[in-house]
């Protein structure tokens, strides 16, 4: 077991796994050569990508929209539990530090979505931005990418819904009012806790819980329709937070809240386990053992209907502590958050003379 100073400080992944996809693999191995040591803080680097497509569809019957929009591959934030590392794998780069660290920028995604609206089958349903990684994440504040979207959607009287764990939408903050009155977007913020010691290796580079409620606070106090998503719950770790978490979110001003069960599909599954053993080595075993408990004794279970709560006694438990709770609070549907659908008109092309 390696002691937390070894690890890579501000960093979640505590190691680079093996690409899948890649056809040869490499080991550092110590020759008895000098070798300058790695260290301690890995700095990031970004690289352009051209858009060819603006939205990704889906029909998952899990997921509360079919059409999600990402400015960004990669994310600093560093969740070491992100769903969404293994897709770092198709870039030929690997799920671990390289998510966190080496990241890609979508440019020309405006451009492409507004052509995208402007297609004449096109048929307007609730855009989800940043299904896979955060929008609002630290390169956000650069490339403000995100922001030129929510103009392009208001332009056009798009609905959206966002999920983020970041203070920086709060710049944004007059777009989704404007958004707002028009029955037009929804905000969830993600809570996993309110520990600020598991915050900060848990999702090292994200906003402090006391941030992320303050930023709850203020969004419902401009009128815009807020909710918490508390997730992810992890057995045996953060799960016993459950209550206080809906509690701090109902304080704040969330209308409605939503939860989801630990996934760790792929190479999430090594990384978190490694995670465990480096900062809460004596509940790695029974975080593990109630994980699978819920996954019908594998660390995952990708099947539609399951994967995002799982199944059996501790599952079933979670499940119904979260309802008991939402209806304690008053929590309202997330239906009773309905967009408006009705009042999109497709946006200028590039290029309209007339416009």
């Amino acid at each position: 077991m390696r002691h937390p100073s070894h690890l890579r400080k501000g960093r979640g992944a505590t190691f680079d796994p093996h690409n899948r996809f890649a056809p040869t693999f490499s080991e550092a191995e110590a020759d008895g050569w000098w070798q300058e040591a790695l260290a301690d803080r890995i700095p990031t680097s970004v690289r352009d990508e051209r858009s060819r497509t603006a939205l990704s569809w889906n029909d998952s019957p899990d997921l509360g929209f079919d059409r999600s929009l990402n400015p960004y591959r990669g994310c600093e934030h560093g969740c070491i539990y992100c769903f969404a590392r293994p897709s770092h794998a198709y870039w030929d780069l690997s799920p671990g530090i390289d998510f966190e660290t080496r990241l890609i920028a979508r440019t020309g995604l405006v451009d492409t979505l507004r052509e995208e609206l402007c297609k004449p089958g096109y048929v307007c349903r609730p855009i989800n931005l940043a299904g896979n990684t955060d929008c609002y994440q630290p390169l956000e504040a650069e490339r403000r990418t995100t922001r030129a979207i929510l103009e392009l959607l208001l332009e056009c009287h798009h609905p959206v819904t966002l999920v983020t764990k970041s203070a920086l939408i709060l710049r944004d903050v007059d777009l989704l009012s404007a958004l707002a009155r028009q029955r037009l977007v929804r905000v969830f913020i993600s809570l996993t806790t309110l520990d600020d010691d598991l915050k900060r290796t848990l999702e090292p580079r994200t906003a402090s819980p006391a941030a992320r409620l303050k930023t709850l606070r203020a969004l419902s106090q401009a009128e815009v329709p807020t909710g918490a998503l508390i997730a992810p719950v992890i057995p045996g770790l953060n799960d016993h937070e459950m209550e206080r978490l809906l509690q701090a979110a109902k304080d704040a001003g969330a209308r409605t809240a939503a939860w989801t069960l630990l996934r760790l599909p792929h190479e999430v599954a090594p990384l978190f386990e490694d995670w465990l053993q480096a900062y809460y080595p004596e509940r790695a075993g029974k975080v593990m053992s109630l994980v699978r408990q819920c996954r019908g004794g594998a660390n995952n279970d990708p099947r539609y209907g399951q994967r995002m709560r799982g199944q059996g006694v501790f599952a079933d438990m979670l499940r119904q502590r979260f309802d008991a709770a939402s209806r304690r609070l008053g929590l309202e549907d997330r239906a009773a958050l309905g967009l408006d659908c009705q009042a999109f008109r497709p946006p200028n092309r590039q290029g309209d003379l007339f416009a």
